[in-house]
């Protein structure tokens, strides 16, 4: 165990020492806080409940309504466009200077971000036939797809906003917040068409990659960050209290307004106070980032952003439908409307995780492709390899 623990700080030494110095970590740090906050967030509020001989999606958030708090955490969208917003304007700012191309820099940035989907939906495809020839419930095959399926929308709105990012470099956050505001305002306050809503997937995912936008250009300042971060708070507490706005960040069965689904006006003002926020940490984090096994660990989440993201519900639903086999265990197929589920829920997450690992095993080629071995005269450690790869990655980014 003690040289297992020597190698990898080695490999966390070299990894660190290879960082090109000028890198901001900090960065890095809030991409991968983002999408672990996603995966734990799904983790913990998507219960698989076996009822009768099929499975069906519940959330311990339609039962315990007091623990919407824990959705203020862990849904951080918001943090992950800021930073696609920012990781974007600046690639595309630097393709530019290099003459490359609208068309080959957007290729290369799409292309890593939907060739690992090609995976999901084609193993999925194989499950679904496979279910629904052995006589699977319909309303099972359904509420996995859905699982499974939902996340990919992020996908879209992400790649969309990639695409228009020469357009929307010098846009002022405050016309789609604006665009917001007045969507709500019809939709809930003069009681317009409900799917007018859905003009808020762009407008409201706009507002933080605009953000992202001009925190490249160095227009946000640590003062802005608590100006964001104290009005996005406050605004959103209003609205929750007095607006009729859900407490919950996230959706819930059963629920009349999701505040994501399309995203609210709440939603947008409380992506603001965690924009803020992690403006506010920027530096802390870079501080944070010199101790060479955190930057590894952050470097790692980087590289597999893409497979933990995809991975991540199918892993949840594998280790629910393998414990059907031991029977109705609590936490995992039981209805979560007690401490008692939370508890157990949280007994399962390291399951999870190991579920997890077995897919990034499995899959990870498909998001840091294959390469080419030389001689194999010394076999370099599987930190190093991963690092070697996370900064080719980093390169094909930059492009």
């Amino acid at each position: 165990m003690d040289e297992v623990i020597r190698r990898l700080r080695l490999g966390a030494e070299r990894i660190d020492a290879a960082t090109p110095p000028d890198r901001d970590r900090s960065v890095d740090a809030l991409r991968a806080f983002a999408i672990l906050g996603v995966v734990l967030g799904h983790w913990l509020v998507t219960a698989l409940v076996a009822d009768g001989g099929r499975l069906r999606t519940s959330s311990p958030l339609a039962h315990m309504p007091w623990l919407a708090p824990i959705s203020w955490a862990f849904q951080t969208l918001a943090v992950f466009f800021l930073v696609g917003g920012h990781v974007a304007t600046k690639s595309y700012a630097s393709a530019r200077s290099r003459g490359t191309t609208y068309g080959r820099w957007l290729g290369t940035r799409l292309s890593r971000l939907f060739g690992p989907v090609a995976a999901v939906l084609g193993l999925w495809t194989v499950a679904t036939v496979g279910l629904l020839v052995t006589g699977a419930d319909l309303r099972t095959v359904h509420a996995l797809l859905k699982l499974v399926l939902s996340p990919l929308w992020f996908l879209l709105v992400f790649a969309a906003l990639t695409a228009v990012t020469p357009l929307v470099t010098r846009v002022n956050p405050l016309w789609p917040l604006a665009v917001v505001l007045h969507v709500d305002l019809i939709r809930f306050g003069f009681g317009g068409p409900a799917w007018l809503g859905w003009v808020n997937v762009a407008a409201g995912w706009l507002v933080p990659y605009t953000l992202g936008a001009a925190w490249t250009r160095g227009e946000l300042t640590r003062r802005s960050g608590g100006v964001l971060l104290a009005g996005g708070a406050a605004v959103t507490a209003g609205l929750v209290a007095w607006g009729g706005y859900p407490a919950s960040m996230v959706g819930v069965p059963g629920s009349s307004v999701s505040n994501l689904n399309p995203p609210t006006l709440a939603a947008v003002t409380f992506g603001l106070a965690q924009c803020g926020l992690a403006l506010l940490l920027r530096e802390r984090l870079r501080r944070a980032m010199r101790r060479p096994v955190l930057w590894a660990w952050v470097a790692f989440v980087n590289l597999s952003a893409m497979t933990i993201f995809l991975w991540h519900q199918t892993a949840l639903m594998s280790v629910t439908a393998t414990g059907l086999l031991a029977g109705r265990l609590p936490g995992l197929h039981t209805t979560p409307d007690s401490l008692v589920w939370v508890a157990f829920r949280l007994a399962w997450l390291p399951v999870f995780a190991l579920a997890l690992a077995v897919c990034w095993a499995a899959f990870r080629s498909y998001e840091q492709g294959h390469r080419g071995r030389g001689p194999r005269t010394r076999r370099p450690s599987r930190v190093v390899r991963t690092h070697r790869v996370t900064v080719e990655a980093n390169e094909v980014r930059r492009a």
